[in-house]
């Protein structure tokens, strides 16, 4: 949200912040578990196969896992208990947008434009996060 906030100067990009955060885990939990209830009505041997077999599902499913923590750490009272631990822990959200990102290419069989269009965006918004990080660290 940072690079949004400073391409555009508008500072309303940071305050949808933690609320896109728990949309994106909201979003992924349903996305799972339509995953495992109609597609495989519980039955949990053949998820696993499908985890450890075919690598957009391990890369998507390792996403979820990583989301997990950043939802439970979500709240202010964690964010002031956990203080500077809680911007390392958060700093997740990279990977998880970059395993988002190929959890959607390596599942499109033919098509990968709208796909690839994601991951540019994201790795676009991710170059000018560590842009704007070696400009603070240089100047102060």
């Amino acid at each position: 949200m940072t690079p949004l906030k400073r391409l555009t100067n508008l500072t309303m990009w940071v305050s949808f912040r933690r609320m896109l955060g728990l949309f994106v885990f909201f979003y992924a939990s349903l996305h799972l578990l339509t995953y495992i209830g109609i597609d495989y009505r519980f039955n949990w041997q053949p998820i696993l196969d499908d985890v450890f077999k075919k690598k957009y599902i391990f890369i998507g499913f390792s996403a979820w896992l990583l989301l997990i923590p950043l939802a439970i750490t979500s709240s202010q009272k964690m964010i002031k208990l956990l203080k500077n631990n809680w911007k390392r822990l958060h700093r997740l959200i990279y990977i998880i947008a970059i395993f988002g990102s190929l959890h959607y290419i390596w599942l499109s069989k033919t098509i990968f434009f709208k796909p690839l269009v994601y991951l540019v965006i994201i790795l676009v918004l991710l170059a000018l996060r560590i842009k704007i990080k070696k400009r603070n660290v240089n100047y102060g």
